[in-house]
């Protein structure tokens, strides 16, 4: 795949300018859009992008707040309504008109995928559009917050929590700054400690400038109310066994919100971009050929 760097702007408020990077041909008809997570940026991919079919057209955007992309200062632009409006402008500008797209995402590229799951649900703008979704190590958050609100389910849910620590970590003012400044060799020997695939990050003073501004994803979406949707997409579950961070019980009784979904396990931890591949590649690759691709 020959890529090529595009710049696209949400038209959100205040607009975004997002950074991506186009691979293959865009009259190819098989669209997939690849969205990271936190604290990643689109490089992520490059490893998974590298063993699909060439003659997919492939689109990796920077999410706002990470990469070469805008990284606005209010918490309030980390909403995960923002985040959906850029995706749609990241489809709009390289997805021709009226074709479809499949997309996959990992860690907060998944729980922003489950939010376009959602939104095509209602919005005309996906509703045609939208093939499929492959979710990486995330969940959709109307589901976890929604068993939250149910006893016995919010009782099921406690290794979720405890394992998501970090998450509530994120949210206190200032400390996330210091930890991902002076502090980052205690982060760093924490998750390494905890997850088999953390030591593949690209630890130093870079990757800590970088992750400050996506501390807005959790600081304004952790606590919210969630939304009953259903959805007929066809969905493809990627979970890893050694991931510390996304627990399996996370994704149970997903069957009441999407109707067409199947799971897979990967023998690794969280990063499975990074880890696995060639793995990722081929389970990429089945479902979307599955579903039109």
């Amino acid at each position: 795949m020959h890529p090529s760097e595009t710049e696209v702007t949400a038209a959100t408020v205040p607009p975004v300018t997002l950074r991506l990077t186009e691979h293959g041909d865009p009259t190819s008809g098989t669209h997939v859009v690849l969205l990271h997570g936190y604290p990643d940026d689109r490089t992520l991919w490059d490893d998974v992008v590298a063993r699909l079919p060439d003659d997919w057209h492939v689109v990796t955007p920077d999410n706002r707040g990470a990469g070469r992309s805008d990284a606005p200062g209010e918490r309030a632009a980390y909403d995960v309504g923002l985040l959906v409006e850029d995706v749609l402008a990241v489809v709009e500008a390289t997805v021709p008109d009226g074709e479809r797209f499949h997309l996959v995402g990992h860690d907060w590229g998944s729980i922003i995928g489950w939010e376009v799951v959602a939104a095509a649900t209602r919005d005309p703008r996906l509703r045609t559009r939208l093939a499929s979704f492959t979710s990486v190590c995330g969940f959709p958050l109307d589901h976890l917050h929604a068993r939250l609100r149910s006893g016995p389910d919010r009782l099921a849910l406690v290794p979720q929590l405890l394992h998501s620590w970090y998450a509530f970590l994120f949210c206190v003012p200032a400390l996330p700054e210091l930890l991902w400044g002076p502090g980052q060799g205690l982060l760093r020997r924490v998750g390494e400690r905890l997850d088999p695939t953390a030591h593949l990050l690209d630890w130093g003073p870079a990757l800590g400038r970088a992750a400050v501004p996506g501390l807005g994803l959790y600081r304004r979406n952790v606590v919210r109310r969630p939304t009953a949707w259903h959805t007929d997409l066809p969905v493809r579950v990627v979970l890893a066994r050694h991931d510390t961070f996304i627990r399996p019980v996370s994704l149970d009784g997903l069957e009441a919100r999407c109707s067409d979904h199947s799971r897979v396990e990967l023998d690794t931890g969280h990063w499975v971009p990074r880890s696995e591949p060639a793995r990722l590649a081929e389970v990429v690759v089945d479902h979307v050929r599955a579903h039109g691709g």
